[in-house]
């Protein structure tokens, strides 16, 4: 089991950037796929992009390609969220994810544990 452990949500202006890390434990990071969600208020968790065990490959949702990049880096078991020219309609909590294998995981079930979620809040 992997135990993950979000951080760098907060408060930012529309046009603003925030970077999300996430802080891996437990199970051998650098074998898995890795991903990033996000559950805005009152609607349902939705994937937002994720990434191969090596960082070769990635894929995104289509409302964040070109403004947001996933990255990892598997000495430091950490997986990072770089988000840039933040909107309002990005507000969520944003949740760290780990794969079930080693390819990119795209889909909810691809993903066997969550971490906790760190708020991004983007005012207009």
């Amino acid at each position: 089991q992997v135990q993950l452990v979000e951080s760098g949500g907060g408060l930012v202006q529309a046009g603003g950037s925030l970077r999300l890390s996430c802080a891996a434990s437990g199970r051998t990071f650098s074998r898995y796929g890795m991903g990033w969600f996000r559950q805005p208020p009152g609607k349902e968790r939705e994937f937002v992009a994720g990434i191969h065990y090596l960082g070769s490959t990635t894929y995104y949702t289509d409302s964040v390609k070109g403004r947001f990049t996933i990255s990892r880096d598997n000495a430091k078991n950490t997986l990072y969220l770089q988000m840039n020219s933040l909107k309002p309609e990005d507000t969520a909590v944003y949740y760290c994810a780990a794969g079930r294998s080693s390819w990119v995981p795209t889909s909810y079930a691809d993903f066997g544990s969550w971490g906790q979620g760190t708020q991004v809040t983007v005012s207009s």
